[in-house]
């Protein structure tokens, strides 16, 4: 399969003609469209090597996602970041490129903390590989993390090593009725003290933690912070994770990435905390050019996640000097600029 991919891609270069690289299509809603034909890699699937007591893992790129969570959870251990599924056919590649984590990645890291080393197929053909099976793999530029969140653009993704961690000991999730601003402040002090977060989320009225760890230290937390525990708090933040909350149905939706510490935004429609105030959705038919203006000043950034794509694009536009760089990497990388085409920035 492997070969077959390497010639189509080549073809492809040969002939300037742009490919859509695509496994489960879970996330074919994010980013910019794309132009080309399909190049499948759904027959892509398979553990190659898992070693639980090493905290390793590597597969190829279509593996379903829900395959290997349920290896690791049989191990007692997870993918810490959390990737999303969206409910859909999500693959090991597919979270990567996309590079999307969930509620945990403030409190354990993103996914590209997690990415030991990638095999890919650059935009010639050429098979190549990045980093390794080992934590303390890389001397120089890692190339093999510069993959995740890069929708592809850069290499069609064959396989993929990652770290793993173990699964918390006790998990209990508290909610508490405060108001945004009062909870905003809440999530930034909690974050400054010798607490077990590992998830905050505010939404109508309602502040969601949740606790992780050694048993002792969870409990300990529970008594010093008071809320009312939930009765399954898995669910909620799976919810959350996967965004089939109601709240996520609407459109346009946007994430906007800003400061934890960062004030109400006041922006005139409900939004959706997470990540300890680092992250607020919103769904809302705001002019693109005004809201993106308003993050900025307060300095962060949006990304349009669900909805048609506005005229300068889905993530906000680079500054020069950033262009520059992102142009060179898809010059190294994909010279005619035929995988996933215009994906990430319709410019490249």
């Amino acid at each position: 399969m492997l070969q077959e991919i390497s010639e189509r891609v080549r073809a492809a270069y040969a002939s300037d003609s742009p490919l859509i690289i695509q496994g489960g299509g879970s996330k074919t809603f994010y980013g910019n469209a794309d132009e080309g034909e399909v190049l499948s890699t759904r027959a892509l699937t398979g553990v190659v090597d898992y070693q639980p007591k090493e905290l390793v893992l590597t597969a190829r790129a279509s593996t379903p996602l829900a395959d290997i969570e349920a290896l690791l959870a049989a191990h007692s251990q997870m993918l810490a970041f959390e990737p999303p599924c969206f409910g859909g056919p999500a693959t090991l590649g597919g979270c990567i490129a996309a590079g999307l984590s969930g509620p945990r990645r403030p409190y354990a890291g993103a996914a590209r903390d997690f990415v030991l080393g990638v095999r890919m197929i650059d935009g010639s053909g050429q098979a190549l590989r990045f980093g390794g099976q080992v934590i303390k793999n890389v001397a120089g530029y890692d190339v093999s993390r510069l993959m995740v969140g890069a929708l592809g653009t850069l290499g069609l993704l064959t396989e993929v090593s990652l770290k793993v961690l173990p699964k918390p000991a006790e998990e209990i999730s508290l909610q508490f009725e405060l108001d945004e601003a009062t909870a905003i402040r809440r999530m930034n002090e909690w974050a400054g003290q010798p607490l077990p977060l590992s998830a905050t989320s505010w939404h109508a009225g309602l502040l969601t933690l949740r606790l992780s760890g050694a048993a002792s230290a969870v409990h300990a937390a529970q008594a010093r912070l008071g809320g009312d525990a939930l009765k399954d708090g898995s669910a909620f933040w799976q919810r959350l994770r996967d965004q089939t909350a109601p709240f996520f149905d609407k459109r346009p939706l946007w994430r906007l990435a800003v400061r934890p510490t960062t004030p109400p935004l006041n922006l005139g429609y409900a939004q959706w905390i997470e990540w300890g105030g680092a992250v607020r959705w919103l769904a809302a038919e705001l002019q693109p050019a005004v809201l993106r203006t308003t993050v900025k000043g307060a300095g962060g950034h949006a990304t349009l996640f669900r909805g048609d794509t506005p005229a300068d694009g889905a993530f906000t536009p680079l500054a020069p000097a950033l262009a520059v760089l992102h142009r060179n990497l898809k010059q190294r990388f994909d010279p005619r600029g035929i995988l996933n085409r215009g994906r990430l920035y319709p410019e490249f």
